[in-house]
C-alpha cells in the first residue's frame, strides 16, 4: 500500500495517508493561539476540517479522537464546542487527557484518525 504525507517537515507531516485511514498529528490552535478554550477549539477543529479535506475525507468518518487540554476545568468548555462540530451519529472513540502542551499559550491540543 502507498504512503501520503501532507505538510510534511523535517519533524512530521500534518497528515499521513495508508490504505483508507488518514493519521492527523495533533493540532493546535493558530489564529486563536493564547485565547479561550472555546476559541481555540473553534480554531483547531476548523484546522482538522481543513486537513481532513486535503486527505480525502471528513469529520463524518472519525474513528477517533484524543484531545490534550491543560486544566479538566475546562473539559465542559472543550465539550460544548466539541459537540457542535462533531457529526451525529458518527462520533469517534475518543479519550480527553490533561497534560502540558508544547507551548503555555496553547490549551487545547487534538489528534484524529479518521476512514476515507
Amino acid at each position: 500500500m502507498s504512503i501520503q504525507r501532507f505538510e510534511t517537515g523535517p519533524r512530521m507531516s500534518q497528515a499521513v495517508v495508508h490504505g483508507n485511514t488518514v493519521y492527523l498529528a495533533g493540532v493546535v490552535a493558530g489564529k486563536a493561539a493564547g485565547g479561550s478554550v472555546t476559541d481555540q477549539t473553534k480554531d483547531i477543529l476548523t484546522i482538522i476540517d481543513g486537513h481532513l479535506a486535503k486527505a480525502g475525507t471528513d469529520k463524518s468518518k472519525l474513528l477517533s479522537a484524543t484531545i490534550y487540554i491543560t486544566d479538566m476545568k475546562t473539559f465542559a468548555e472543550m465539550n460544548a464546542v466539541w459537540d457542535g462540530w462533531v457529526s451525529e451519529g458518527n462520533t469517534p472513540a475518543r479519550a480527553t487527557v490533561e497534560a502540558k502542551l508544547a507551548a503555555p499559550q496553547y490549551n487545547v491540543e487534538i489528534m484524529v484518525v479518521a476512514a476515507k
